[in-house]
């Protein structure tokens, strides 16, 4: 039986608004291309998402999208059928990736056959479905995308070793193939920002929800190797888009090329085209630390932590809330207003979803995405915020 879909008791992108047109407003015009969504019903997470729900999501910002499937346990081929139809119906807005298990029967052949019928790239999996990036199984795939010229995104976030030097190896022997590293290659990102710089079809994509390693990838990386992803219906493309371009504006990418972070990078890489040198990533120096500021940051991300395991994280909530408490004078006021906006705005969001840390299935914590954006907002002080939308008092005061 399908798992019930849990996305819509998560997020809620109204709550964000403000902050993303404060951030939109700093941006050329620009068409929105999300590089990492999914649809499927059969997700062991729990997770699942149709056309019509992702295509809603996309709307809210007038973005396409490459998707491909989530996880099958029981195969491929027909979620890869099911996302090149549905891309074909979508007038445009959608474009499908093929989705492959190496261990499967000729998962070279798979590849072949969809994009044959009308995939643009290839996505791989690691964790999901248990191999390693670079094994006898997997090179026949990248020799495919090397032939025809698509992208291959690779999971590259959490739940698995280290696989950079395999990608590293790979999108040498396979220099046509434009292997994507999703969630800003956290598994790797310590090191792998050096072989990116001379590694021009080494990509990476957003999909990720720490602050401080999307001030590290757009600090680090050249903006021309970096594209925004969602990772939809784990994340929003509003959302998304709103923390990885304050972020990448705080690391000194500037507006122009982050519209084509935004989308013009990741279309060409669909259609085949030579991608856009956007010349060297901005350099550590471009990122300042505030300490106050690292203060509020520091109790959310813990906060953040403890709600993925399913805890409320009020204790570290309310800590970063007196940390916030810097006076009305300080430089960092009008920051730590914003944030304390957003909090109060995930208390009011939480509070209308008293049960759903008691529905059967995977736990997940509502409102998350308003404590991530607080978090990221302290860490990007420089990047304009709307209007106070909530008027909040930063001054000293008592608390119980």
């Amino acid at each position: 039986m399908a798992r019930p879909y849990i996305t819509p008791l998560v997020y809620a992108d109204e709550y964000l608004r403000p902050w993303f047109e404060a951030v939109q407003a700093l941006v050329p015009e620009y068409t929105p291309f999300d590089a990492h969504t999914h649809i499927g019903a059969n997700d062991p997470d729990g997770f699942r998402s149709s056309t019509a729900e992702l295509t809603e999501a996309l709307e809210q910002i007038g973005s396409r999208a490459a998707v491909f499937p989530m996880h099958e346990p029981d195969g491929y081929p027909p979620a890869n059928d099911h996302v090149i139809a549905e891309a074909a119906s979508s007038d445009g807005r959608l474009v499908p990736f093929c989705r492959l298990d190496p261990h499967a029967a000729n998962p070279a052949g798979e590849a072949e056959r969809c994009l044959d019928a009308g995939a643009r790239g290839i996505k791989l999996h690691p964790r999901a479905e248990q191999f390693r990036l670079e094994e006898p199984e997997t090179v026949p795939i990248f020799a495919v995308a090397h032939e025809r010229g698509v992208p291959v995104l690779v999971h590259a976030g959490r739940g698995i070793p280290a696989l950079g030097r395999d990608a590293v190896d790979l999108a040498e022997r396979f220099p046509n193939a434009r292997i994507i590293l999703a969630h800003a290659a956290v598994c790797d990102l310590a090191w792998i920002w050096r072989a990116a710089q001379s590694q021009p079809n080494l990509f990476f994509d957003t999909a990720w929800w720490n602050a401080m390693d999307l001030l590290t990838l757009f600090a680090l990386v050249p903006p021309g190797q970096i594209v925004w992803g969602s990772d939809a219906p784990y994340g929003t493309p509003l959302q998304s888009t709103l923390i990885a371009f304050r972020c990448a504006l705080q690391a000194g990418v500037s507006p122009d090329a982050l519209a084509v972070v935004g989308g013009e990078q990741m279309r060409r890489l669909c259609a085949g085209e030579e991608p856009l040198d956007l010349g060297p990533a901005p350099g550590r120096g471009s990122v300042q630390t505030d300490l106050l500021l690292e203060r509020v940051t520091s109790y959310l991300q813990t906060a953040i932590g403890r709600m993925l395991l399913g805890d409320n994280g009020d204790e570290n909530r309310a800590l970063a809330r007196l940390a916030c408490e810097v006076g009305d004078s300080a430089e960092e006021a009008s920051v730590c207003r914003s944030v304390l906006a957003l909090l109060d705005r995930f208390e009011h969001y939480f509070a209308h979803q008293p049960d759903v840390l008691s529905r059967e299935g995977p736990r997940r914590f509502p409102g998350l995405h308003l404590i991530v954006t607080a978090a990221t907002v302290a860490v990007t002080p420089d990047v304009a915020l709307p209007p106070d939308p909530d008027p909040v008092d930063v001054g000293e005061r008592q608390q119980a």
